[in-house]
């Protein structure tokens, strides 16, 4: 029996190459707290969220080691991947003899996938270094982004065979790989403590697009039609605060960068993000509210767009144990509202293990794990 499945298959192998960029934040902490960040992220993931917060570190926080984040969503709201692998084993097991049962079983299934949604995956990945001082904290980091929309494309032909061997999947793919180093530093304006973070970063932007039909896809062929750039950007922000209360604003990819595709006219657009967040974080309770004030554009020929709002919780056990809880809402409705949660064991605040998931029904959902590391 012959499983392709599709995306995660695609998703595996593109998040193992060096194609990754920043629409999508890799941390499991604020994963679990509706990916939240914009106040409520720590120094050691600021340049994920917001440049400014490497600032706002506690007075025995010192180096971190953050090796890896790891984050991975999946959007199938028709079960597009279930149907692909069904479709296929099928055809394979009924080649030479179909009955009529056969042939309407068949059809069914390639009626499914004709109107069926495409299927999304993101997914991210991290690596930061964090040196906090009073005078300058500085974190240097690589992030990595991929995204892959995949939709099938069905004939329209009569004949059961010659419609499953002339459909055909399009496959469009955007990865990016960032490296930059995130400053930022506190201010006292108008007696009140502001920090101010900055982060130029290079980048490497890449797109795949590809057709090909049912029965012989295979994801090993995507590099046929890479396109790739590389690009220098930045991102911004500042944060307020007053004992535990914050209030800030990130830009992130504040010079817009597109790019094309080679096979289908696709253009993919990274576009300034603008997000402000309030919320509340002291030793023992985190609470935080993030909205998008733009609209996350991507590929500019579908109908793809994002725009968050979002909110989270935590409560810590006197820094050994942290529980999470999270909720987020596409204002663009092309997500479903997730509902997300997380734990968090930091031993000693030396070593710390995050993992937390997502879920908005059985065809949407996320996980993502971080591991770090503090001296």
């Amino acid at each position: 029996m012959r499983k392709t499945t599709l995306a995660v298959t695609s998703a595996l192998t593109l998040l193992s190459l060096p194609s990754f960029a920043a629409p999508y934040a890799a941390d499991a902490r604020s994963h679990g707290m509706g990916n939240t960040g914009v106040v409520s992220a720590d120094y050691l993931t600021a340049p994920l969220h917001n440049p400014a917060l490497g600032a706002l570190y506690r007075e025995n926080d010192d180096i971190g080691l953050l090796i890896p984040a790891f984050g991975v969503n999946i959007h199938d709201e028709d079960d597009a991947l279930s149907t692909v692998d069904d479709v296929q084993d099928l055809y394979d097991s009924i080649q030479g003899l179909p009955t009529p049962a056969d042939e309407a079983a068949m059809n069914r299934l390639l009626d499914q996938l004709g109107s069926s949604m495409p299927i999304v995956i993101n997914g991210g990945l991290t690596f930061a270094i964090a040196i906090p001082t009073r005078f300058m904290s500085m974190n240097l980091f690589s992030a990595g982004y991929v995204e892959i929309l995949a939709a099938p494309d069905i004939s329209d032909a009569t004949n059961t065979a010659e419609r499953y061997l002339n459909s055909a999947v399009n496959l469009a793919a955007f990865g990016s790989a960032e490296y930059g180093v995130s400053l930022s530093r506190t201010y006292t304006l108008g007696g009140q403590t502001v920090a101010f973070g900055l982060t130029p970063k290079y980048q490497q932007l890449k797109t795949y697009t590809q057709r090909t039909t049912l029965d012989d896809f295979d994801i090993e062929d995507y590099d046929k039609s890479e396109v790739s750039k590389n690009a220098f950007n930045m991102d911004v922000g500042i944060a307020w605060y007053h004992e535990a209360f914050r209030a800030g604003l990130s830009v992130k990819d504040v010079f817009k960068q597109d790019i094309k595709t080679k096979l289908g006219s696709y253009t993919y657009e990274l576009t300034p993000q603008a997000t402000v967040g309030i919320g509340y974080v002291s030793n023992y309770v985190a609470l935080s509210l993030d909205a998008d004030l733009t609209t996350q554009k991507r590929f500019k020929e579908l109908d793809d767009d994002t725009q968050f709002v979002r909110i989270g919780i935590e409560g810590d056990a006197w820094g050994w144990a942290q529980l999470r809880a999270g909720y987020e809402i596409d204002l663009e409705n092309n997500l479903d509202n997730s509902v997300t949660g997380g734990i968090g064991i930091s031993p000693f605040d030396v070593v710390s293990l995050d993992l937390a998931g997502s879920y908005a029904g059985d065809n949407q959902f996320g996980a993502a794990a971080n591991l770090a590391f503090t001296f």
